[in-house]
């Protein structure tokens, strides 16, 4: 009898934006963090909801607990935008950034951050800026 892994691999740009697809939906702003294992496999997942449509406090020092919490060697961050534009906004990469500073210290890769919105996907990996 084979036996298959329970637990998805989230390994690329298509996988990411499978496990978070329901966010682009939203009427609020909402952000997912998956936590990884070193071969992608997935340990845990965050999701933090906010009362505005346009605005999230990512809390950085939960993120990090919860990687430290589920040893994650990686991690991918989502959230949608409402407004139905994917693009990035400066307040998405300034939080993007802090995330990424934060997560180095503590050897936990930050393996994509996406946008997610009725009028598509973003992958900050694919813009080049991770």
């Amino acid at each position: 009898m084979l036996m298959t892994d329970p637990l998805p691999r989230i390994c690329d740009f298509a996988a990411a934006r499978a496990l978070f697809a329901q966010m682009a939906e939203a009427w609020t702003e909402t952000a997912g963090f998956a936590y990884l294992a070193g071969d992608g496999r997935l340990l845990g997942m965050r999701h933090v909801h906010s009362v505005c449509a346009d605005a999230i406090d990512v809390p950085v020092r939960q993120i990090v607990a919860d990687a430290l919490a589920f040893d994650a060697a990686g991690m991918v961050m989502a959230h949608n935008h409402p407004s139905g534009d994917p693009r990035p906004s400066r307040a998405d990469r300034a939080t993007t950034r802090r995330l990424l500073h934060a997560l180095e210290p503590v050897d936990v890769r930050l393996v994509d951050h996406l946008i997610l919105a009725r009028g598509g996907a973003v992958s900050f990996r694919a813009l080049g800026w991770l």
